[in-house]
């Protein structure tokens, strides 16, 4: 696959599983995938200060497995990250352990190193990378087909018009409203598929 311009989370994370110290790239990734960590923390009843520090731990823990493990071309790129962040997230926790035994926040520890939280987080990396493609995907469609499919397509299944409004208002009979969304569906599938294979 040829290397993607954009600054998603696939070609972001090529760039940094490549072993070059990328500053740029490294930025972005924080940019991308922080919030959501930290919001996993906050969930979780973390203060924010608190939270703040076990998110840049748990990001460390990512950016550490990264560099340490490439991506094999064989596997999807989305159950890579899968992979990095669980081997993250079980660092962590191991690191964790023997620091707060008898602290006042064992609670709150034990709740996030318990599996509802590890699975939680895992979804939370996995729906923003998720989104990434989703939104690369989008334009590159966008910018491949034309205005009046894509106007098609974002009325019916983004906007949830009916076949009939969608029509009237494009001014395109009804059979050819629902052609256009069923052609945009299928390249954003495909583009997907594709995204989700390291450049």
């Amino acid at each position: 696959m040829k290397l993607i311009a954009e600054s998603t989370s696939v070609s972001l994370l090529a760039r940094l599983s490549a072993g070059v110290d990328d500053q740029d790239a490294w930025a972005r990734f924080i940019c991308i995938y922080g919030p959501p960590v930290l919001d996993w923390c906050r969930r979780h009843g973390l203060q924010d200060a608190d939270a703040r520090d076990v998110a840049q731990d748990v990001m460390t823990e990512i950016s550490k497995e990264i560099a340490r493990d490439r991506y094999d071309p064989s596997r999807s790129f989305r159950g890579w990250l899968r992979a990095i962040a669980h081997a993250a997230w079980c660092n962590w926790t191991e690191r964790r352990k023997p620091w707060h035994i008898g602290s006042g926040d064992t609670g709150t520890l034990a709740i996030m190193e318990g599996r509802p939280a590890h699975d939680e987080l895992l979804v939370r990396i996995e729906a923003e990378y998720d989104l990434e493609l989703l939104q690369t995907a989008s334009r590159r469609v966008r910018e491949r087909v034309e205005t009046h499919t894509w106007e098609a397509f974002r009325l019916l299944a983004v906007e949830g018009l009916s076949g009939r409004e969608a029509a009237e208002r494009l001014g395109m009979k009804l059979g050819s409203v629902f052609a256009a969304r069923s052609k945009v569906q299928r390249m954003l599938r495909e583009e997907v598929e594709s995204l989700d294979i390291a450049p």
